[in-house]
């Protein structure tokens, strides 16, 4: 059970490495990619928004199933039309969300309870995530490279991280066999 573990463990991060080397050497791939992830997730949504309306059993949700499932089919053809835009209006939802959430953690920062430390923390996380969203949306054209450079080196990292996990597992695997077998 461990090494099929490990083993798993050990291939997802080095496929999360390559995807990572891929996003750092073609953003624009990375953004595309983006564009298009975002435009099937907004026709899986008409699907779905039609999908509830057929099943309503009185006519106001079915007008209102039908006219969000519009608008999500809209998007995803707006997204694979006008790509460029589709990924600046993307940059500014994520500066917004960046900045809303830093305002959050500098808030929670305050809460009861809370160590000086993990205070310290909780504001420096937040005046970074505000600092973020306010470059990002500065520019944008120049935030959604950023993203598309940031995806990649976390998912390098996180690949890294995923392979120490594979071979730490690995390790207890060869540990625990021989205690489990005397155990048996």
């Amino acid at each position: 059970m461990f090494k099929s573990q490990s083993t798993s463990l050990i291939l997802l991060g080095v496929l999360a490495i390559i995807v990572g080397i891929i996003a750092i050497a073609w953003p624009s791939v990375t953004i595309l990619a983006l564009v298009i992830l975002f435009a099937v997730y907004a026709f899986i949504g008409a699907g779905l928004q039609a999908m509830r309306a057929f099943s309503s059993a009185t006519a106001g949700p079915v007008l209102g199933h039908l006219l969000l499932g519009l608008v999500d089919l809209a998007a995803g053809v707006i997204a694979l039309v006008w790509p460029g835009p589709t990924a600046l209006v993307l940059v500014l939802i994520v500066a917004i969300w960046a900045v809303i959430a830093g305002a959050v953690e500098v808030g929670a920062a305050f809460g009861s309870g809370e160590t000086a430390g993990t205070r310290a923390l909780f504001i420096l996380a937040g005046l970074v995530s505000i600092a973020f969203g306010v470059v990002l949306s500065s520019r944008p054209d120049v935030g959604a490279v950023t993203l598309a450079l940031m995806f990649g080196l976390f998912t390098m990292i996180y690949g890294v991280s995923l392979i120490v996990m594979g071979v730490e597992v690995r390790r207890t695997g060869r540990t625990l066999h021989p205690v489990l077998d005397d155990a048996a």
